[in-house]
């Protein structure tokens, strides 16, 4: 599936359209475009990333999910130890 794109304008301080076409000249992008569809893009996945982190935080603190990380430990515990000691030998 081709990606859409639609037009718009941007107000943005002029020191990043200078950095912008800075970039540009050097190569480091091929258009005005592609930066800042790729900052945006880089910009979006780190706030998903601490959305993400937040999430995992919250679990450092929640009784019901610690009791349950333990139990999963004590239960792959054999596996694991059986696991370690087949890499072990083929060393």
């Amino acid at each position: 599936m081709e990606n859409q794109t639609v037009r718009t304008t941007l107000s943005i301080p002029v020191e990043l359209l200078e950095a912008t076409d800075r970039a540009v000249r050097e190569g480091k992008a091929k258009s005005r475009n592609d930066f800042v569809a790729r900052a945006l893009r880089h910009e979006l996945a780190v706030q998903k990333r601490a959305e993400i982190d937040a999430a995992f935080a919250g679990m450092g603190n929640d009784v019901e999910c610690q009791a349950e990380a333990v139990m999963m430990s004590h239960e792959f515990a054999k596996s694991d130890w059986e696991a370690f000691q087949i890499g072990e030998t083929q060393q």
